[in-house]
């Protein structure tokens, strides 16, 4: 049962973020403006439009949610593999996904103070070079 819901669930969430999705969605809801006066713009006419999209909406949420859990997952997976492979990588930062908030802001800093300390250094470069010239 998983694994079908896992292959219908990825044939899903590409059928409906295809454009051939957008336009059959599109299409719709021409259709239901356009038999609008037909109806007299009733509450039953108006009614159908909104249960039919919640109802999609509610499905269409589950589907994406698994897709995207799969694809994180194996995002993960590739970038824990990475991490292990790099020599002097540190091997804490597999699964960090797992640490709490505070751990994860923590890590955050030190990353940018690094991003910082590396802009610091470049602009030295270029100030460097430009003087030689």
């Amino acid at each position: 049962m998983s694994e079908f819901f896992r292959k219908f669930a990825a044939r899903a969430a590409a059928v409906i973020g295809s454009p051939a999705g957008f336009f059959t969605a599109f299409t719709v809801v021409l259709l239901w403006l356009l038999t609008g006066p037909l109806f007299g713009f009733s509450t039953n006419w108006q009614l159908f439009i909104n249960t039919t999209t919640t109802i999609i909406t509610f499905l269409v949420v589950f589907l994406i949610q698994n897709t995207q859990n799969r694809d994180a997952r194996a995002a993960h997976i590739k970038l824990d593999e990475l991490v292990k492979s790099v020599k002097g990588a540190r091997n804490r930062l597999v699964n960090i996904e797992d640490v709490s908030d505070k751990e994860l802001e923590e890590l955050h800093q030190e990353f940018q103070a690094i991003h910082e300390n590396y802009e610091k250094e470049l602009e030295r470069r270029k100030q460097k070079i430009a003087k030689k010239e």
